[in-house]
């Protein structure tokens, strides 16, 4: 039941034509029975809030004036099987959507959907997609807290403001994506850590442990070796990325080339050529044969032209010119 304060919330937000404010109070209304083990009616009521959400049109966030410009929030667009992934990868991701969607019926026994998950893995290999992908599947918003400015920005205050980012997780049910973690998931151990990024990492500790929001929280690194043992057990599942393999670098540029692929295409020499490449760098190799054979009126994207492309990202990488 509500609180007291809750109630006299809800009625002031109303009477404001406060509708954030109104959203905001009803989701604890719902957390709150639902901590009572109230599941159904907790249910009930997150389907009414987000049915009359969904008329008003996009769910942004409105953050506190000290978190503005650290979270950035979004309403993803792509979906699942926009992804071009391992077969191991895609099922355990269709698993956590499964589990959200029937997270009522595990809390009748007391279990809890898989919403604490760790992405491993190089940069442009799907990590901060799969965030992207998870939100639009859920129909949630997407939250990406900057970790970097997170840290460098308030040193001394980074604490308060994880306290600030929990607290709106429990408040407002979304996905919350910590990009580039490492910055404050560093192993405690290491001698050149300071002060300060070890109390940041036991702060998020404790509050990763303690929170029992229904928001998804996902942290993505690049650098697993970085990170904190501790850390590993307080997530749900653990996924690590690689670069595509030769099945997977096909149909990410069929995926993307679509009906601009000449009917004609050299598949060998095109895959050979992506060998070291990531997913992000196929795509925009990619999208700049695209943009070349348009700019020159073509209508199709020939072998040659895409593997100028994939040249040009090729020495990208090694650091050459061409």
């Amino acid at each position: 039941m509500a609180t007291a304060e809750q109630l006299k919330s809800l009625i002031r937000a109303h009477f404001s034509d406060d509708a954030e404010r109104f959203y905001s109070v009803s989701l604890q209304v719902a957390a709150g029975e639902a901590r009572q083990g109230h599941a159904g009616l907790a249910h009930d009521l997150r389907e009414i809030i987000d049915t009359e959400r969904k008329k008003d049109g996009p769910r942004l966030l409105s953050f506190p004036r000290d978190l503005k410009g650290l979270v950035l929030t979004e309403e993803p667009s792509t979906p699942l099987s926009a992804m071009v992934l391992p077969t191991a990868i895609r099922t355990r991701l269709h698993r956590i959507v499964h589990e959200y969607r029937q997270q009522n019926k595990l809390k009748q026994y007391g279990l809890v959907h898989r919403r604490k998950i760790l992405l491993i893995g190089p940069p442009g290999t799907g990590k901060t997609m799969t965030a992207e992908v998870l939100a639009k599947e859920l129909d949630l918003t997407l939250n990406t807290i900057q970790v970097d400015r997170l840290v460098t920005k308030f040193m001394g205050e980074t604490g308060a403001k994880l306290r600030q980012i929990f607290d709106l997780m429990q408040q407002a049910h979304g996905v919350y994506l910590f990009d580039e973690f490492d910055a404050i998931g560093g192993d405690r151990s290491h001698d050149n850590d300071v002060g300060e990024i070890r109390r940041v990492l036991n702060a998020f500790l404790q509050f990763i442990e303690q929170d029992t929001s229904d928001s998804l929280i996902i942290a993505a690194t690049n650098n697993p070796g970085l990170l904190d043992h501790a850390l590993f057990r307080r997530f749900d599942d653990v996924l690590h990325y690689d670069r595509p393999s030769i099945d997977q670098v096909k149909s990410l540029i069929e995926n993307v080339l679509s009906t601009f692929i000449a009917p004609r295409f050299i598949w060998k020499r095109i895959v050979q050529a992506c060998d070291g490449l990531s997913h992000a760098e196929i795509d925009h190799a990619c999208r700049d044969a695209i943009k070349t054979v348009i700019l020159k009126d073509a209508k199709q994207v020939r072998a040659s032209d895409l593997m100028t492309a994939i040249m040009d990202r090729q020495n990208a990488r090694s650091g050459r010119n061409g």
